[in-house]
């Protein structure tokens, strides 16, 4: 898959988690319920919300470093060991920083 290619999917995986993002921050300045077992049923919601911002703010950070490497043109080459990354892991995880290898190796 060419540079462009992969830049266009992070790119849009990218709107995809700030709409995410933006509905969850929506979702929490929603107002509680006056019943308590709806407050509960919310709480639980609640913690599910923010393990979900969570994983999603993380993600978008991966994918901002993964952007500012293309434009500094060290997107196709290890963090760690500087070797090329490879297309095809690229592809499957476009926002990775490391070769299959040392992704492999244990820390």
């Amino acid at each position: 898959m060419p540079l462009q290619q992969l830049k266009h999917k992070l790119l849009v995986h990218k709107v995809q988690l700030e709409r995410q993002l933006n509905a969850i921050h929506h979702d929490f300045q929603q107002g509680r319920s006056a019943d308590a077992a709806e407050q509960a049923a919310e709480r639980e919601n609640e913690q599910v919300l923010n393990s979900l911002e969570h994983n999603a703010a993380e993600e978008l950070k991966q994918i901002n470093i993964a952007l500012q490497r293309m434009e500094q043109g060290e997107y196709l080459h290890c963090s760690q060991c500087g070797e090329d990354i490879g297309v095809e892991r690229l592809n499957a995880v476009p926002f990775t920083t490391l070769c299959i290898s040392c992704a492999n190796t244990p820390v």
